[in-house]
């Protein structure tokens, strides 16, 4: 397993109640998210906010990191691209218990908010941990592997998915498909479509994660 480096933001290191942690796409780093503290942190104001860089360079960004690879934009192979999640997915596991346990909080105390290749890794961890965090908040991402959710899922924490209606990289039709297919499994799936927004995150968006935050949260 591999060590994620990362940076924090939040209250005081020893005091949080609650973890959020960001989880960036393909060809950025944890920072490109971290920024996203600054709005949220003062209506969450017992939350250490986390933003972990991806376990690997980038192949199609030299300047950026990946959790896996993507074959359609690096010419990598479908069984490398399956590979890099499961190795991804496992660094990104032990990550989150290592700062809960740095925290002193519980899994109820965490919630993971991702962003397009970050939601495609939220979306398949969180289900597969063998106890449920807070909630996941998926942003302009997809499921992935959604036939093994049903056999695959151990848990089944809720799950808010967002994406904009004129998203060029990871298509809208995405949503319902993951939404549907959560549904399907017994998740309980909230959604908020992003009006006139592309591969991003507009504030109405945020506005609506932040309240998912709050409604889960402990505080």
């Amino acid at each position: 397993m591999r060590t994620l480096q990362s940076a924090r933001q939040g209250v005081a290191q020893g005091r949080a109640k609650s973890v959020v942690v960001f989880v960036h796409g393909y060809g950025a780093d944890g920072a490109d998210l971290l920024g996203l503290a600054d709005p949220l942190a003062p209506h969450l104001p017992d939350t250490a906010f986390y933003a972990p860089d991806a376990p690997e360079p980038c192949s199609g960004n030299p300047f950026g990191r990946q959790w896996f690879s993507i074959p359609w934009l690096d010419g990598s192979s479908e069984a490398d691209s399956r590979a890099g999640l499961l190795r991804a997915a496992e660094d990104l596991n032990g990550y989150l218990d290592a700062i809960m346990a740095d925290e002193g909080v519980g899994p109820e105390a965490l919630a993971l908010v991702g962003f397009s290749q970050g939601a495609m890794m939220s979306l398949h961890i969180a289900p597969r941990r063998t106890r449920p965090v807070a909630g996941v908040v998926a942003i302009s991402g997809r499921l992935l592997v959604p036939d093994l959710l049903g056999s695959e899922a151990v848990v089944k924490p809720p799950v808010l998915l967002i994406h904009g209606d004129e998203d060029p990289v990871v298509p809208f039709a995405d949503m319902s498909l993951a939404g549907n297919a959560l549904i399907g499994a017994g998740f309980e799936v909230f959604g908020h479509v992003m009006q006139g927004t592309g591969h991003g995150i507009a504030p109405d968006g945020l506005g609506v994660a932040l309240q998912f935050l709050r409604e889960r949260l402990p505080t």
